[in-house]
C-alpha cells in the first residue's frame, strides 16, 4: 500500500538553524520514533535502521537534491520504497515552517495496518513536534551540511 503523508511544524528558530539541524541525519533517532540509527555512508548516501510495527528494516537512501536553507529531497535506493522532501519556509526573522512530505510503500501486514490505522501519520506528526522541542531547546545545530546537491541528470526515481 502506497501512501503520501504531509505534515508541517513551525519552529522558533531562523531558517539556517532549522536547516542545519535537519542535515545532521545522525541525530534523527533523538527525535524520530522508530528511527534506530542513521549514518552517512557517502556524500549523497545514508544508511537507515528503522522499526515500524515491530518490523525492523535497514535501507540506504540517496539525497537527490539539497538546496541550503530551502529543501532536502531523498529516495530509498534499496530495501524499502520511500521518497521524501523537507522544505524550510521563513516566517520571520526567528521562525521557520518545516514541511515534510513523505511517500511510503508499506510491506507486510504490520506496516499495512500501521498505515491504515493512522499510526504512521501520527508518528510523523510526533516526530515533527519532537524536532520542534529538540531544535528550540538544544540551541544551535551541532554541525551542518551547506553543500548543494543538484538532482541527477540521468533517469532516477521521482523527487517529490
Amino acid at each position: 500500500m502506497q501512501k503520501t503523508y504531509q505534515k508541517s511544524v513551525d519552529v522558533e528558530v531562523p531558517v539556517p538553524t532549522a536547516y542545519a539541524q535537519w542535515t545532521q541525519f545522525e541525530s534523527f533517532p533523538e527525535f524520530m520514533e522508530g528511527v534506530d540509527e542513521v549514518r552517512r555512508t557517502g556524500d549523497r548516501l545514508t544508511h537507515w535502521r528503522t522499526s515500524i510495527g515491530g518490523v525492523t528494516r535497514e535501507f540506504d537512501a540517496e539525497i537527490a537534491e539539497q538546496r541550503p536553507d530551502e529543501r532536502i529531497a531523498w529516495h530509498a535506493i534499496d530495501g524499502v520504497r520511500q521518497a521524501g522532501v523537507v522544505t524550510f519556509q521563513r516566517l520571520d526573522e526567528t521562525r521557520t515552517r518545516v514541511h515534510l512530505q513523505l511517500e511510503l510503500e508499506t510491506e507486510g501486514p504490520a506496516e499495512t495496518l500501521a498505515a491504515a490505522s493512522g499510526i504512521i501519520g501520527a508518528r510523523i506528526h510526533g516526530d515533527l513536534k519532537r524536532f520542534k522541542e529538540f531544535i528550540e531547546t538544544h540551541g544551535p545545530a551541532t554541525g551542518e551540511r551547506r553543500s548543494r546537491i543538484d538532482p541527477p541528470t540521468q533517469s532516477a526515481p521521482p523527487v517529490l
